[in-house]
């Protein structure tokens, strides 16, 4: 798969773990940096970069880092057809894909190390979307809320 990525000014720590991941399972990443943590960037501006490439077929999923994740995760929501997930524990990173149909991995560079992020990484890519019918039911709900804007 192609896998876009992207890295805030805090994010970086794990950038050559995850980029490294990705080869080693065989995947190309869709690189959109940042290479150092000496430039201040923006999570939104990466969020808009990675969940972009989803939207427009150039990479089939992502993965955002920032200091926490929660940031990257809540940019990338903003965005039609992004389901973002912050994920710490390798059930979440996998079960988001399976059951939410989850298209962005979001990771915290302060909140986990590298032997985690390299686990979360290979759980969310190993999986598929179990396309159950509750699982499809449930999906086009977030769609209706998406395209509504409103609660119900």
């Amino acid at each position: 798969m192609r896998i876009a990525v992207g890295f805030d000014h805090r994010g970086v720590k794990l950038r050559s773990t995850i980029l490294a991941r990705l080869v080693a399972l065989g995947h190309e990443p869709v690189d959109f940096g940042v290479h150092t943590d000496e430039v201040r960037v923006d999570y939104p501006d990466m969020a808009a970069a990675v969940g972009g490439a989803i939207q427009q077929g150039k990479a089939e999923r992502g993965i955002l880092v920032c200091g926490s994740g929660v940031g990257a995760c809540v940019a990338a929501n903003k965005l039609r057809g992004i389901r973002a997930g912050i994920c710490h524990d390798v059930y979440s990173a996998h079960q988001g894909v399976e059951h939410d149909d989850m298209n962005v991995l979001c990771l915290g560079s302060e909140i986990v190390g590298a032997a985690v992020a390299d686990e979360l990484v290979a759980a969310f890519l190993s999986a598929t979307f179990d396309g159950g019918e509750r699982y499809v039911s449930r999906l086009k709900l977030v769609e209706q809320l998406e395209e509504s804007g409103n609660g119900r």
